[in-house]
């Protein structure tokens, strides 16, 4: 991936340096290679170096000839002789901590340990675990390191205090849902390098893209299609819809951060943005589109990294969820089915697009399919692994096989039949940055709950509440108000539930809520605020970094989305769980 990377740099500008002593230094630079005919439905994106596939590379325009370097190294030399060149180096990149947001980050953990009294219904090592996790909580939204850098330092934090022992400190890293998170991310570069998520997608351009409307929807569906198979909404977007999505808006000259930006990429993107998370069954769990079947929700639990979470972190407060796979499907199917139906429609008539109509875009796909040749043998290897992973993900209890074992089952076939190499694993970053800064945070919020933080903060909400007389309907949607807005605060879903998930839960509980209506409800939340902002998520990243969407227009949307949603999910949504008997 190194030498791709290295490749695309050269496909806008090539520099040659020639350096025969300190004081003569060449530099050869080739015109810019236009892209304003694209001859292929995929732009590959420059933002995501690490998330094109291989057929993306095929498309990148051969290097430019070198010039004769003689020739123009004896004009330098006497240049040089005459009036040698200003030389300007730029400042090195900032390095450790940024003060400010530390300081806060510390200082935030220090008022609680040493200047605000510790309950009487709280232990001194639960306290001082407290502070530590908020210090760590704070440093994520601050950013005084990168995250998981960050996370360790809590971590060290925690052990050098002796506020835990370097065994409870670590536990969390062989927490299995963790495990199958970091999997997921390998799965993701598979369904990238083998270019079948690129084949998904342009299929139901072909078949629904005659409309800008009808791109939108085709565009949703095979969303929908790949998740189960590619578990990251971050991997999914920049590898495999923003490139799409810039090709055919392209091809309709509606370019990046320019006024024609509004005649059709700022909608697709939008739509794509919003869609993707607002109906978060769709995602997860919504059957319908592989088979009529609950058990085909299964594939779909394990689109997003939190959710399996979510179900686990309820297990730890004694919510059990039989056959969460099946319980999850019927519990979204209703609401996410009019989420997906209504928001489409609703960006077209309150960001609709200039251009209405898209007659190109099906010969176009048809053209690419045709470039793109046969299934090829890795993509029928793909499929199958995923199908043999989700049939052992929907019998797991039946036939005792956790769903980690599952993944890891496919992973390994993927690795045996030469789809991925080890390589690709290790190069896999932010699988392992996961799995690092995740695990710190479910392990402190996991001793928190055993520490007894947790009830002690839900039996103080509970009295709040019971001082106001709030019915726990009242309470209910308080708290997933509050849970939703508090997003606005971070840029990590799974940061999200594991610094507050467990908290909101007991509070639910303790204001009698029904244990899995809360757990469900927090759940399916956490997938709904991933698009309000540019931040809230790694997706949201993505799609505000293709340069379609202006920030003040995000916030907008993601506002009047999260009405929309709050309407479908409070509304449809608690009816159709009342009909289930959830509550």
């Amino acid at each position: 991936m190194e030498s791709l990377a290295l490749l695309c740099s050269f496909t806008t500008t090539t520099t040659t340096p020639f350096s025969l002593n300190p004081g003569i230094s060449l530099h050869f630079r080739s015109k810019p290679i236009s892209r304003s005919s694209p001859s292929s439905i995929f732009l590959p994106s420059s933002s995501f170096p690490a998330l094109r596939s291989p057929l993306n590379s095929l498309l990148f325009s051969p290097l430019p000839k070198r010039r004769n370097p003689l020739l123009f190294l004896t004009r330098a030399t006497s240049q040089n002789d005459k009036d040698p060149p200003p030389q300007t180096t730029s400042p090195p990149p900032p390095q450790g901590a940024k003060l400010l947001p530390f300081l806060i980050s510390i200082s935030i953990g220090l008022i609680v340990r040493f200047l605000i009294p510790i309950p009487v219904e709280v232990t001194l090592q639960a306290w001082q675990l407290f502070a530590i996790f908020l210090s760590t909580i704070t440093g994520l939204v601050l950013s005084p390191l990168p995250v998981g850098a960050w996370a360790f330092l809590g971590l060290t934090t925690s052990i050098v205090t002796g506020t835990l022992p370097f065994t409870t400190a670590f536990g969390a890293f062989t927490n299995e849902v963790i495990w199958l998170i970091v999997i997921s991310f390998f799965f993701a570069r598979g369904f990238v390098k083998t270019g079948l998520g690129d084949r998904i997608a342009t299929y139901f351009v072909k078949c629904l893209g005659k409309s800008t409307l009808g791109l939108s929807y085709g565009l949703t569906l095979s969303e929908a299609l790949i998740a189960p198979a590619m578990p990251s909404t971050t991997a999914r977007a920049g590898g495999v819809f923003v490139p799409i999505i810039k090709s055919l808006s392209l091809s309709a000259g509606s370019r990046p951060g320019d006024p024609s930006s509004r005649k059709l990429g700022s909608y697709l993107v939008q739509s794509q943005f919003q869609g993707i998370l607002s109906h978060t069954g769709l995602e997860i769990d919504l059957g319908w589109v592989k088979a009529a079947s609950t058990n085909s929700s299964a594939l779909f639990l394990t689109a997003s990294a939190q959710n399996l979470l979510c179900l686990k972190l309820a297990e730890e407060l004694g919510i059990i969820i039989l056959n969460p796979w099946v319980s999850w499907f019927n519990a979204a199917s209703l609401p996410a089915l009019v989420s997906l139906l209504l928001t489409p429609l609703i960006l077209y008539k309150f960001y609709p697009p200039e251009i209405k109509d898209t007659p190109d875009a099906p010969a176009m796909a048809a053209k690419k399919l045709e470039q793109m040749g046969p299934v090829t043998k890795n993509e029928w290897i793909m499929v199958g692994t995923m199908l043999l992973a989700v049939t052992l993900w929907v019998c797991g209890d039946t036939l005792g096989i956790p769903s980690v074992v599952a993944a890891m089952i496919g992973l390994s076939m993927l690795l045996l039949l030469g789809v991925l190499d080890w390589d690709d694993c290790l190069s896999e970053k932010s699988a392992w940055d996961t799995l690092a800064w995740f695990a710190v945070l479910v392990g402190m919020a996991s001793q928190l709950t055993n520490l007894g933080i947790v009830s002690w903060m839900s039996g103080c909400v509970a009295k709040s509440l019971q001082s106001l007389s709030l019915s726990w309907p009242v309470a209910f949607i308080v708290l997933q108000a509050s849970y939703f807005l508090i997003h606005y605060l971070f840029a990590s879903q799974t940061g999200h539930v594991g610094a507050l998930y467990s908290a909101f839960l007991a509070m639910h509980l303790a204001a009698g809520v029904p244990g899995v209506l809360a757990a469900m409800a927090l759940a399916y939340n956490t997938n709904l605020f991933g698009s309000i902002t540019h931040y809230s998520s790694g997706q949201a990243a993505v799609y505000y970094g293709a340069g379609y969407m202006e920030l003040p227009d995000v916030f907008k949307m993601g506002f009047v989305m999260a009405i929309v949603n709050a309407i479908v999910w409070g509304g449809v949504g608690t009816l159709w769980w009342k009909f289930l008997g959830i509550y």
